[in-house]
């Protein structure tokens, strides 16, 4: 399902006792492949680019219940990605496209700098093939930047959701760096949105 995770081992055995979660950000309508967008965090994600074509790599998967596909009666779709969190953003809208899903759709992209978006062209293409909105938030914007600026919050969100996006025909999925979401949640609940509606996809290893 469009949102979904998968476990990924490289350069040792699927036995491996140290394997790592990336979300899945190709279309969940593309079965001959996946894809994944992996941010340079840490030692593994600082070493995984070296892969090369025709090195082994274990994925096991997918999982996760973060998905658009559980609420199939929903009228409306809030995403709301802050960084690199766009990735479950991504399969759910490519998704979206190959099924030529009419549904409406807003989408908060949150960012530090205009210039380091995550796939900002193709974003920017959504517009043209599906019944979306999109809405950059970014903190340190360029000059002459027209858009929102700062933080996502509850007047933002308002400034560009009607009243009926707050109905129960509406469900919200929210990904991004932990301090992000924890004051995002807040901010919906504020502009009017259940608890219910809201859906986060957090990863915390044990």
């Amino acid at each position: 399902m469009p949102g979904q995770f998968a476990w990924i081992t490289a350069w040792k055995t699927p036995f491996s006792d140290s394997e790592h979660p990336f979300t899945i950000a190709s279309s969940a309508e593309r079965k001959d492949a996946i894809e994944m967008s992996i941010k340079s965090l840490g030692k593994f994600t600082s070493k995984i680019r070296e892969l090369k074509p025709g090195d082994k790599v274990f994925v096991d998967g997918p999982y996760g219940y973060y998905s658009m596909d559980r609420y199939p009666g929903t009228e409306r779709l809030v995403l709301i990605a802050g960084g690199i969190g766009v990735t479950p953003m991504m399969s759910m809208l490519r998704t979206m496209a190959d099924r030529e899903d009419k549904r409406t759709v807003t989408l908060f992209y949150c960012n530090q700098e205009w210039d380091t978006l995550t796939f900002r062209e193709e974003v920017e293409d959504f517009q043209s093939r599906l019944n979306i909105k999109v809405i950059h938030t970014i903190e340190r914007p360029p000059q002459n930047w027209q858009g929102e600026k700062g933080f996502l919050n509850s007047t933002i969100l308002n400034n560009h959701l009607s009243p009926e996006w707050k109905s129960g025909k509406t469900e919200v999925f929210l990904c991004g760096p932990a301090p992000m979401m924890n004051a995002v949640e807040k901010a919906l609940m504020a502009a009017g949105f259940e608890e219910s509606q809201i859906h986060t996809e957090r990863f915390a290893l044990v």
